[in-house]
């Protein structure tokens, strides 16, 4: 699922419940973003909560993205080292670009259209990588993506600790 393009959300759908439960899922892993595809839900809905990273900026940094386009990805490209809850235990520097202009619909179906830069657009980046079907490792080059491989075949066999409940595909 996590190598799928999402599905868009028919509007007006009652996401109350689910937005809610993402929420408690990502602040319950540490995390500061959660896509629908890490939770077994291939539609285009992820969340975000800047506060665990206690920064200033980041306090108010709580939103909802659902069905979001990114209108245009700008300004110079910065590394940062990135992880992912779908992928534990490994971090790696990700180049993006340090701005970009989002049009998305909140979980009340308000349109929003807005730019974010910095950390906060790095973040949206990851999380709608995750709606596309994308992961940061994916980012990598092939040279790094080898130098990881075995970590990543522990991770998908559930060769991992962690403190959250994850789901690995069954295996032959």
């Amino acid at each position: 699922m996590l190598k799928k393009r999402a599905e868009e959300i028919e509007n007006g759908t009652d996401l109350k419940e689910l937005v809610e439960n993402m929420f408690e899922t990502m602040h319950n892993a540490q995390g500061i973003g959660l896509a629908a595809p890490q939770i077994g839900k291939s539609i285009r809905l992820f969340v975000i909560d800047g506060a665990a990273l206690e920064e200033e900026d980041m306090m108010d940094f709580k939103r909802v993205f659902v069905n979001p386009v990114i209108l245009e990805e700008f300004d110079e490209e910065w590394a940062f080292e990135e992880g992912c809850l779908s992928i534990p235990t490994i971090r790696e520097n990700v180049s993006r670009n340090s701005k970009l202009k989002i049009k998305y619909l909140d979980e009340n179906w308000n349109e929003h259209e807005e730019e974010f830069d910095g950390m906060k657009a790095r973040i949206i980046q990851h999380e709608y990588d995750h709606i596309e079907g994308i992961l940061f490792i994916d980012h990598l080059s092939s040279f790094k993506k080898r130098l990881l491989k075995g970590k990543l075949t522990n991770i998908s066999k559930g060769n991992v600790s962690v403190d959250y409940r994850m789901k690995f595909p069954l295996r032959k």
